[in-house]
């Protein structure tokens, strides 16, 4: 299988290149290669050269504060260009070459309003970042059979502390406990730890079956960020005492506004046979895996 991808180079895209590299032939659309995803014209002849059935759309603006920093300047900010600008073109040009799209989107599209959400939901994003990743998704959306979505949320990977472009949340937390530095972590606030491994082979199954529509791409238990922090002090022998209560909105005051309830469930992505593990499991397992690093 091809696949011609954006963003493989981060976070998750690396992740996902280094488990499924026997199995998916990847092309890469990234700057490092001297391709802009906001530049259509380089874009199309990129896609349209391929002979990759699949383009795999996770180059994104991420910065959440950002994003709201610019909200002022609506479709001339960097998130619009980015979320929605370049995945409306990449959607026209997949309309164009009969591929199939998988965008990858956020659970921040939710308002946080229920406990928890499925693919039914309706989308009710308050933020910038999530506004404009909500419209690249409703593109996505109109290629039909050949669109699809998967939302993720709060991804986590072995390794992330020795990549260059991030560090995903947990081992920010790490490197404050190995600082002895207090971390403030809300107790009602809920969201939904997702183990990096876990979704590339998600991601392989759905490519297989040529999915389209909605799905939720998440582990498999809601918590709050304080038990987050106490898990990872229990599973790497930190000084809990470290971790101190907060409540969501003192914690989130004058920030982004983020969904306080963002607990997707993955019960449609599971009805195919693709389990996705626990916070506990996730991180057991990433922890093993950088013992053998």
């Amino acid at each position: 299988m091809k696949v011609i991808g954006t963003g493989l180079s981060g976070l998750i895209g690396s992740r996902i290149v280094d488990l499924l590299s026997s199995r998916i032939h990847f092309e890469h659309l990234a700057l490092e290669n001297g391709l802009d995803i906001t530049n259509h014209t380089a874009v199309f002849e990129a896609i349209s050269g391929s002979t990759a059935s699949w383009v795999l759309h996770l180059a994104a603006y991420t910065d959440v504060q950002g994003a709201e920093n610019e909200r002022g300047k609506g479709k001339d900010s960097v998130a619009w260009r980015v979320n929605v600008e370049a995945t409306k073109n990449i959607v026209e040009i997949c309309h164009t070459t009969r591929k199939h799209l998988l965008y990858v989107d956020t659970d921040y599209v939710f308002d946080g309003v229920k406990k928890s959400y499925d693919e039914q939901d309706t989308p009710n994003p308050k933020g910038w970042y999530a506004i404009t990743k909500t419209e690249g998704e409703k593109h996505a959306l109109s290629l039909g059979e050949h669109g699809l979505v998967i939302r993720i949320a709060n991804p986590y990977r072995s390794g992330s502390s020795g990549l260059v472009m991030k560090m995903d949340f947990v081992h920010k937390m790490i490197d404050r406990f190995k600082k002895g530095e207090v971390i403030v972590a809300p107790t009602d606030q809920l969201l939904v730890p997702t183990f990096v491994d876990d979704i590339a082979y998600a991601i392989l199954k759905l490519l297989q079956l040529n999915a389209d529509g909605i799905y939720h791409v998440v582990g498999s238990d809601a918590v709050s960020p304080f038990s987050v922090a106490t898990e990872i002090a229990k599973v790497y022998g930190f000084d809990s005492s470290l971790i101190k209560k907060t409540t969501f909105h003192e914690y989130f005051f004058n920030r982004a506004p983020i969904p306080q309830y963002a607990a997707l469930s993955n019960k449609k992505l599971q009805a195919l046979g693709v389990s996705m593990k626990t916070f506990h499991d996730g991180l057991s397992l990433m922890k093993e895996q950088e013992c053998t690093m």
